[in-house]
């Protein structure tokens, strides 16, 4: 009998996937159309058999600009059915492509219902690549996912040997490695080549522990995200409303201001039963809390970016949640 901990790796696609026409493609490898499953993903990875005993859970082979909804709710299931089929599951890997992987990560931090850590993982370089990242990115979320020390941390991200928390990453750089940051607090820890260190805990609300469920829901409201710059108007508000969005996020000036014609659309779409929800687009920071804003129906989303915002009002509308300054504050 096996003495290492079983993880389960569900394959969703991506650049960890993805195998372009040579070693030095590392930008255009997407025109070779070639994506692994989850099993040629692991078959690339011999040395996973050192960490962990592996279970492959095929899902699908698409790029993460495809991700969304149904995928989301999918893996939520998935994992479901997993905890309850392998009593002796340690955890769950998520292979993703980085585009998209901090949304999909913090959906999963917000609605996942099992005890059992899960680690989103991905990589800047192909499979195929020279140097490729995907291969130690893929064993250290396979040893995470195992450590005791990431139970109760709700989704983590994984990749370039930095764990960070689900709600606090976003991807800062194109191509460089360390992509992945958490600007204003750091990782929660690292994954070395001796031990797993865990330095600190995220302290908001995180899954299993939370009021959202999606098992029983067949769709999301639409929520739009509205990016400000100079000289903004409300044309992007006004089109957003007209085509049916029930929730608005602007992605603001920091510390998340809009134009005076932006705002003056947003306070419209409020008067006609639409949640507007104010971010910075300076990816660090809180959104200002203003009396102005606040007269208006306007809700701070506190340090979240646009795209979590986004996804963390959907939830709430959703589940037909109307304390929505509660909500941003705490989770």
């Amino acid at each position: 009998m096996s003495t290492k901990p079983k993880v389960a790796i569900i394959g969703t696609g991506g650049t960890i996937s993805s195998m372009g026409r040579g070693p030095l493609e590392l930008i255009d490898y997407g025109a070779a159309g070639v994506v692994l499953d989850v099993h040629g993903v692991i078959a690339r990875v011999p040395e996973l058999a050192l960490v962990a005993d592996v279970l492959p859970v095929p899902f699908k082979a698409i790029p993460s600009t495809a991700l969304a909804w149904p995928e989301w709710k999918q893996l939520v299931l998935i994992c479901d059915r997993l905890s309850a089929e392998h009593p002796d599951l340690a955890g769950v890997v998520v292979t993703h492509g980085t585009a998209s992987l901090e949304e999909t990560a913090y959906f999963l931090s917000l609605t996942l219902k099992i005890p059992q850590p899960v680690v989103v993982v991905g990589a800047q370089r192909p499979a195929s690549a020279l140097a490729g990242d995907g291969p130690m990115n893929l064993l250290n979320a396979c040893r995470v996912a195992a450590d005791p020390g990431a139970r109760g941390l709700g989704a983590l991200v994984l990749l370039n040997d930095e764990i960070q928390a689900a709600r606090e990453v976003t991807k800062t750089s194109t191509l460089r490695l360390q992509t992945f940051r958490t600007a204003d607090f750091g990782a929660l820890g690292h994954a070395d080549a001796d031990l797993v260190a865990w330095y600190r805990r995220p302290l908001r609300r995180l899954a299993p522990d939370t009021e959202f469920d999606v098992r029983g829901l067949d769709a999301l409201p639409r929520v739009d995200i509205a990016y400000t710059y100079a000289g903004a108007d409300g044309t992007a508000i006004e089109a957003f409303v007209a085509a049916g969005a029930k929730g608005i996020v602007t992605a603001g000036f920091a510390p998340g201001y809009v134009t005076p014609a932006m705002s003056e659309a947003m306070a419209a779409a409020v008067k006609q039963g639409v949640a507007v929800v104010t971010s910075s687009r300076a990816m660090s920071g809180r959104a200002a809390k203003t009396s102005k804003n606040t007269a208006l129906g306007f809700v701070t989303a506190d340090n979240l970016t646009p795209q979590k915002a986004r996804v963390l009002l959907a939830l709430a509308l959703a589940h037909g949640i109307t304390d929505l300054e509660r909500v941003f504050a705490t989770y």
